[in-house]
Formats: C-alpha cells, structure tokens, sequence
C-alpha cells in the first residue's frame, strides 16, 4: 500500500515527517544485510517479519532501519535457546497485541490533528504528541509486567493449570450493529469493555482477549469467578448496556503467550452462546467447586451443542435466601 504524500486533513504532515518521527531512521537495510546481522537465515527473518504483521513484497527492497534491526535482533537473542516456531509465535503475540494499541493511539491522535486544523488552533507537533504517548505506554507497560513478572514466575507457561474460564458477550450484538450509526455503535463497546475489565480485574480475575462483541477472562479462584458473572450480569441495568450473557467453565488448561486453551475454553463458548439472554451457564464442574452460601446453582436439562451431545450445565444466580438473611 503506498501512503500519500500529504496526509489528509492535516497540510505539512507527509508520509515523509511520519516515519522520520515514528521509525527511527532512513531505511537503509535489506533482508539479505538483516539476515546476515543475526546470522540467521532470510526464511527465518522473513518469519519473524510477517509474525510481527508485516508485509515483505520485495526482499531486495531496502525495507528496515537501524531500528528494525535492532528490535529483531533483540528478539532473537531473547529466545536463543527457543525454537523458530516459539520465536515466530512470540512475535506474532507481540505484533497483535500493539497493533489494536497503535490502531487507538492513532485514530486519536488523527481526530486531534483534525481539529485542531478545522478550529486553526495551533497544534501540538507530532514529534511532542508521539514522545507523549511513548511516555505513557512505558509507564502503563512497566506497571503491568511487574504484575505479570511476579504471576509468571510463580507458574510455568505450557504447564497445565485449573482455571476458571469465561466468556461474555452482548446478545443480538450483529443485528443491533446494523440498526445504530458508528457513532452509537462505538459509544456501546467502549461501555461494555470498559465496564467489563473493571469487573473482571477488581475481582481477581484476567481478562484473557476481546473477540468482537465478547471478553474472554480466567479466574485462578472459583469463587471469584461466580463474582465476576454475577457483577458481568448485573452491567446491562448498571451502564445501560443490551442483555449480555456469561458462560463459564473449570478444569485443566494450557496458557500459552498470554492466551488459553483447552476444553474448559470450549465449553464456557459453547455456555455462552447456549445461555438466555441476562443469564449465566457454568459447567457442573464449576458449580461444585463453588462452595458459597451467595450463590444458587439451578440445574437445566442436558445441552446439545457442537462437540458435545450432553453437556450439563447449571444457571448461577444470587441466592435469595442468604441476601434476605444479610
């Protein structure tokens, strides 16, 4: 894709003043000068490239800066010990995640450049907004690989571990998307997630990943895990938000690069897209592992869903009886 020279909306912010405040430098190196750097070859480099999520058309393009190399080659003496698959992977983790970070960053900083020239107020150049905002990502980023530091260290990435597993999501979201403007559209999902990692961190639980219309969450505890589908629940009348429902289920997973699997991750999907609108579906597994008077567990009849003929599974709700007691 060829980026034009003038961007719009903005006069004097070319592609040129972009990537001289953005990459670091003039792009100076190969495939072939990078590969040659880290002593790998161009197939890896290549790898390693596109699982960032970058395009490589021409490989005798001069495509990298200083920079670049740098970062790859950082990369590759943190997993020198690793194979190329795990070195591929990490990168890829690496690229996903930032790319939705930058994809917000961006849009912001447009809308701000915007304005400012429809208003002719005088704008804040883009070397200060980009030095502002890298300031702040590193604070945030800082703060949250000490948290994550001390978890990992305490667990091993790969090793199974019992895990309560979660998903909610916004039902009818396809056909109310189609029936409000963006504007409207974007005002809900900033509500749902907001409001729905404030739940899930505040209560000892991760949010996992977004998936469109849903939040994916684990729960080392149980019974922080029926809190927080309780309080998941409980969002719609709180925030003004569409019925959501919430699925979960307990057992042996696999975290891998920040990410979950296994089949409590299947069945708390299929609960969720099986669950009534503004109700909850746990597992049976969960639901005895729940030993707290707060809650009441109601049994459903056997679920046929994909991969599963008769999962059983339970509606949690609050138990009345103990909140009257309170």
């Amino acid at each position: 894709m060829t980026t034009p020279p003038e961007t719009a909306g903005r006069p004097g912010i070319t592609a040129e003043a972009i990537e001289s405040q953005l990459l670091g430098g003039e792009r100076l190196f190969t495939l072939e000068d990078v590969s040659a750097a880290l002593n790998i070859s161009e197939e890896h480099a290549r790898r390693v490239w596109s699982a960032f999520g970058f395009t490589m058309d021409n490989t005798n393009t001069k495509l990298f800066t200083a920079d670049d190399v740098q970062a790859l080659q950082l990369v590759h003496a943190l997993d020198a010990n690793r194979s190329m698959e795990f070195e591929a992977a990490m990168a890829r983790t690496l690229g996903q995640t930032i790319s939705r970070l930058t994809d917000w960053e961006a849009h912001n900083m447009a809308e701000r450049i915007r304005s400012d020239a429809e208003t002719g107020t005088e704008s804040v150049d883009l070397a200060t907004m980009v030095k502002a905002v890298q300031r702040v990502q590193t604070l945030v980023w800082r703060r949250h690989l000490a948290s994550a530091l001390q978890n990992a260290l305490a667990t091993t990435d790969g090793v199974d571990r019992t895990l309560t597993i979660g998903f909610v999501d916004i039902v009818g979201y396809t056909s109310l998307s189609r029936q409000i403007d963006m504007n409207e559209l974007d005002d809900l999902l900033e509500r749902f997630e907001t409001n729905a990692y404030d739940v899930i961190n505040t209560r000892g639980g991760r949010v996992v990943k977004t998936l469109g219309d849903a939040v994916m969450f684990e729960a080392e505890d149980p019974i922080a895990g029926a809190e927080i589908g309780i309080a998941l629940q409980r969002l719609s009348k709180e925030y003004d938000l569409p019925p959501l429902r919430v699925g979960m289920a307990l057992g042996t997973v696999l975290t891998r690069l920040g990410d979950v699997f296994g089949e409590p991750v299947n069945i708390a999907s299929r609960l969720t897209s099986s669950a009534r609108p503004g109700t909850i579906l746990v597992d049976s597994v969960l639901a005895s592992a729940v030993d707290d008077d707060r809650f009441f567990f109601k049994s459903i009849g056997p679920l046929s869903v994909r991969g599963y003929k008769r999962l059983r599974a339970r509606t949690l709700e609050v138990n009345r009886k103990s909140v009257d007691a309170d």
